[in-house]
């Protein structure tokens, strides 16, 4: 287990770092619907991120039992494929980053965070973390690992995965829940530095990860 564990860390601490899903989840601990919003959307992004790894997982476990030669070069191209869109996506967010004294240019559904509901933040949150085309792949290639594994504790390896993925969104809110009102400045300090270094992190952090992917995919072959 602690293999597998180790296998899809990467993918989970990626869902983790994205500063979108981070200052969505801060502009709604600040907006006054902030104690039913704020839980509604952590478990919109819980469920999220198990739907789709869940869902690759069972899709990798379906797959037909090959000799290990076989299957080590499915996966090798698997993790090649997902490695090079995810550089691709890398390049893109960094060709896209605000040049010196521009400012950073967000979602616009980012400016109506603040008047969501419970329903409206919990939707929103499960597409953040598993239609987003960074987190798609990101539990594609998780859950094609843990499947194709034939792992017995599947479903504690997944759980793992979403402790961690859901780790960044998960502390503001219980922090905040703890602290209340104590927090909304720290809060909208992090939120500031997030939205202005936005596009470098997200770059990096896409970067990175497709090489770990591509690595992962050459060294299979």
């Amino acid at each position: 287990m602690n293999e597998l564990v180790g296998q899809v860390l990467p993918q989970a601490a990626g869902m983790a770092i994205s500063p979108i899903p981070i200052v969505a989840t801060i502009l709604i601990l600040l907006s006054p619907h902030a104690r039913t919003a704020a839980p509604a959307f952590l478990g919109g992004w819980i469920a999220g991120v198990v739907v789709a790894v869940t869902a690759f997982t069972l899709l990798g476990s379906l797959l037909p039992e090959p000799d290990p030669d076989d299957r080590r070069l499915i996966l090798a191209v698997i993790d090649l494929t997902l490695g090079i869109l995810l550089a691709v996506l890398a390049a893109h967010q960094w060709r896209n980053r605000p040049k010196p004294g521009e400012s950073p240019e967000l979602p616009g559904w980012l400016r109506v965070v603040t008047s969501m509901g419970p329903a409206k933040a919990a939707g929103l949150a499960f597409v953040l973390s598993s239609v987003n085309p960074k987190n798609l792949l990101l539990a594609a290639s998780a859950g094609v690992t843990i499947g194709t594994a034939g792992a017995g504790n599947s479903i504690a390896i997944v759980a793992v995965f979403t402790v961690i993925a859901s780790s960044t969104v998960a502390v503001p809110v219980v922090a905040f829940l703890l602290a209340g009102d104590r927090m909304a400045g720290p809060l909208d300090q992090v939120r500031a530095w997030l939205v202005r270094k936005n596009a470098a992190i997200m770059g990096t952090l896409l970067a990175v990860l497709g090489v770990v992917l591509i690595g992962k995919g050459v060294a299979a072959l």
